[in-house]
């Protein structure tokens, strides 16, 4: 099998639900030595299809927690090669990333993780319902360059201003980049409550990531 068609079987089986399937053919494209960026861009695009078959009505609830086990299975399998890339390379940038308070959603915020580490990133992920305090906390524990706020319901999504505000009161808001994400999110709504940027998918939220680093390097 070629690198393609080894990438096609990974998608295929991920957006029909096929664990055993998934993880065989993962497995074989690390032997193969398809790069790991590759492997989790075809993931994303694994995931992005099961969306749409839930939006459509042909997925339900329960299909989305078994993709989202799978996802985090194949993860456990390319967290060594990640770590890998981290240590051979000097990090971009530091992010730190978390869901919104109220939201337990993780789904799309670990595939941006994932991205981001894969590429370079250091990330330090708060995981979800986070207060504005806590995101306050990690900016002066880590220092970050960007901090990612993720949300999945629009009851929640709101409340991504309260983190912004909470950086202005601290005086770490010219410190950091933020850049907000998640499925309600629009840039529209990203400007309006004075988020840096906005990351439509995982793949454009790490290109706009190196872009913010580099903007924050020149105004240092």
């Amino acid at each position: 099998m070629s690198q393609q068609d080894i990438l096609n079987r990974i998608k295929e089986s991920l957006a029909n639900l096929d664990m055993d399937s998934t993880l065989n053919y993962v497995r074989e494209a690390l032997n193969k030595g398809i790069e790991v960026k590759d492997i989790i861009n075809t993931l994303a695009e694994a995931m992005r299809i099961v969306g749409e078959r839930y939006e459509r009505g042909e997925y339900f609830v329960a299909d989305l927690i078994v993709s989202a086990e799978i996802f985090n299975n194949v993860m456990e399998i390319l967290k060594p090669k990640i770590m890998e890339i981290r240590r051979e390379v000097k990090p971009i940038g530091r992010v730190v990333i978390g869901t919104i308070y109220g939201d337990i959603h993780d789904i799309g915020k670990n595939l941006v993780k994932t991205f981001l580490e894969a590429n370079g990133f250091e990330v330090i992920d708060l995981g979800t319902d986070v207060p504005p305090e806590r995101f306050v906390e990690a900016v002066k524990q880590y220092n970050p360059d960007i901090v990612g706020i993720s949300a999945l319901l629009t009851s929640t999504m709101v409340h991504m201003k309260d983190v912004i505000e909470a950086l202005k009161k601290e005086g770490l808001r010219e410190r950091v980049k933020v850049i907000v994400g998640g499925a309600p999110v629009t840039e529209k709504f990203a400007k309006e409550i004075g988020a840096d940027a906005y990351g439509e998918n995982a793949f454009v939220s790490v290109e706009i990531c190196k872009k913010l680093v580099e903007e924050l390097r020149k105004g240092r």
